[in-house]
């Protein structure tokens, strides 16, 4: 029986899994890097083994330190979480060899389907040795990645080798592996997968099917549970090929078989993750199971029923990450303030690893939570979501929970329509900004305001200049009287009640209450309009904040971890044209040409940190530069 168990990871994984532990009675034990030294998941443990440094690839997937982390905190058993170490067929037999429990496949199980390549030749498939323009587009993927990471679309073969390189440049980085192969790319296809769980005594379940098709940068977004609008026909062959795939190499815990879809309803295998996926909650909610103690189990050698229980509803997963739309949907830093989702009862869940004063460092990946919904018909289980993310408090960087919102909500999503490319699509109308912003930039004027000197400490008996606050491009300008506030240039608005914290404003007859808190510079309003973020401007620019024309700087802190081929000053370079890559919270970022001129500054350096802001070359514009 496993008495203590070590989780081989960090954030929310770990958390969840320690979550399962109470609950059957095992001790937990943490393991953590300096700069995750705080994080929620080491305060969560029974016990805590630093590792030290920072990058994953010198902590967390050092195999052999969390070996050696394992037995000086007396642990038993050791899960792997997901990512990291966790489909590293060396890292199981350590694990095994240390006498320790592995809550994972077999070692020879993890081998057999790690690697993409190795997996699709097991399943008599094979990727594409030679591109011709007649194979375009094409794919480009990790071997052993994961993710959306070291994964690249190819619609040219003049675009081909520079993508190769990025890709192997990117999975190295991430996964220590720079293996890639070509898969042709299928537009408009659907991403959908099979949950299977597996015994030692020769009984496989699978457990219904996922449809993950909403992905940006190849990373899943939404999820859920079942695949909608499935042939049962295809739904049965899609079951029959996952448990195939794990009688094949003999597999032990739960795993995940994915599939492409196409507009015409064939299946074609992508590959199996042999271990705990993300998305696993949705599974868990319409099948009424724990899967990571039915993990445990197995790992103990208990025989799973024969048949698997029958699935109930449906469940919708939205994955809330910290990033940036108006800067590319940059990964984001800094300091989680508050985390509230209302309403967390039954038919709702939150995953997180953070907690709120936590701070989402650069190292890791940018997810903050997950929220997942149950109901019994889709329809239920997706409005419970959008209203509940719509509803949520969530303070610190910014956020992709508008495009989550706007997503569930969007005609496609909501009529099952889904493809991959659904953000290809309508990613420009889904990040829109919203008339909500203009009201709330009133309500944090005006709650600043009231913070300052109170609802009548300004008024005056003659007319005067009216006030001004600035926030990003609204300008709020209002005056105090006796009977209040009044705000200028704004239609249909009347002022109702002002306090610190929450301002009333009645919007074209309607009445609607505005929740506003401030740190710092940052303003957070939260209101059924959606929830904004303004920084206060001030009045008058530091001139030294003012940056050279042609200037670029870091969109987020992270590593230059390359420079374009012979880049310097006094080069010539092309707009669009790569000329720095940043790597931030696990994924490669590239810095380009904002357009043709003369590279006449180069400040980034392979290898060094940067901030925020940081300035990394300036390219003056040949008509300036003539």
């Amino acid at each position: 029986m496993i008495q203590s168990l070590l989780v081989a990871n960090r954030g929310e994984i770990a958390c969840r899994v320690f979550r399962t532990c109470r609950e059957l009675g095992i001790s937990t034990v943490a393991v953590h890097s300096d700069a995750d030294a705080s994080a929620l998941h080491v305060r969560e443990a029974d016990a805590a083994v630093r590792l030290p440094g920072a990058a994953p690839a010198d902590t967390y997937l050092r195999g052999d330190l969390i070996v050696k982390a394992a037995l000086a905190a007396g642990a038993d058993a050791v899960h792997p979480g997901y990512g990291f170490l966790s489909e590293n067929a060396e890292f199981a037999r350590a694990v095994l060899d240390a006498g320790l429990v592995w809550i994972g496949p077999p070692p020879s199980a993890i081998e057999a389907m790690a690697s993409k390549t190795r997996a699709k030749e097991l399943m008599g498939l094979a990727p594409l040795a030679e591109v011709t323009e007649a194979d375009l587009p094409v794919l480009v993927k990790a071997a052993a990645g994961g993710g959306g990471r070291g994964m690249r679309i190819v619609r040219s073969l003049s675009a081909l080798a520079g993508e190769l390189e990025a890709a192997r440049s990117e999975a190295a980085s991430a996964f220590g592996d720079g293996e890639v192969f070509l898969e042709p790319y299928i537009e408009r296809g659907r991403h959908v997968e099979v949950q299977v769980l597996a015994d030692a005594h020769g009984t496989v379940w699978a457990l219904g099917t996922r449809d993950c098709s909403l992905q940006r940068r190849h990373q899943k977004v939404i999820e859920e549970s079942p695949a909608p609008g499935l042939a049962p026909s295809l739904v049965e062959t899609l079951h029959e090929s996952a448990v195939s795939a794990a009688r094949a190499v003999g597999y032990r815990g739960a795993g995940t078989v994915e599939f492409l879809v196409s507009p015409d309803g064939r299946a074609h295998f992508l590959e199996m993750n042999t271990r705990l996926q993300v998305e696993h909650p949705v599974t868990e909610a319409v099948f009424g199971l724990d899967l990571v103690a039915l993990q445990l189990r197995v790992a103990e050698g208990a025989a799973l029923p024969e048949a698997a229980p029958r699935a109930s509803g449906h469940a919708v997963e939205a994955r809330l990450y910290a990033e940036d739309p108006s800067k590319g949907w940059t990964p984001q830093t800094g300091v989680l303030h508050a985390l509230e989702v209302p309403g967390a009862a039954p038919g709702l869940r939150v995953d997180t690893g953070y907690g709120a004063g936590d701070s989402i460092g650069v190292h890791y990946d940018p997810m903050i939570a997950k929220v997942i919904a149950w109901a019994p018909p889709r329809h239920e289980a997706v409005r419970r979501l959008a209203h509940a993310l719509r509803r949520a408090r969530v303070h610190g960087p910014v956020t992709n929970r508008e495009l989550l919102v706007r997503s569930l909500e969007h005609p496609e999503f909501t009529g099952a329509q889904l493809d991959t490319g659904f953000y290809e699509r309508n990613l420009d109308a889904l990040t829109v900004p919203g008339d909500g912003e203009r009201y709330a930039a009133v309500a944090a004027a005006l709650a600043d305001a009231a913070s300052r000197g109170g609802r009548f400490g300004g008024w005056r008996n003659v007319a005067s200049q009216p006030q001004l606050k600035v926030y990003g491009e609204h300008e709020v300008r209002y005056r105090a009287g006796r009977d209040g506030y009044v705000v200028e240039d704004v239609a249909g608005l009347r002022v109702v009640d002002v306090a610190p914290d929450r301002v009333r404003l009645e919007l074209d007859g309607v009445v609607r209450n505005f929740g506003i808190a401030a740190h710092g510079d940052q303003v957070y309003v939260d209101s059924p309009l959606g929830t904004c973020t303004l920084t206060a401007r001030p009045r008058f620019a530091d001139p030294q904040d003012r940056a050279l024309p042609g200037s670029l700087l870091a969109p987020m802190p992270g590593t230059v971890v390359r420079v374009g081929d012979g880049l310097g000053e006094g080069v010539r370079v092309t707009q669009g044209q790569p000329l720095v890559w940043l790597e931030a919270m696990k994924m490669e970022h590239r810095i380009v040409s904002p357009a043709s001129g003369i590279l006449t500054a180069l400040h980034a350096v392979p290898g060094r940190q940067v901030e925020v802001g940081a300035l990394l070359a300036v390219v003056q514009e040949e008509d300036s530069a003539s």
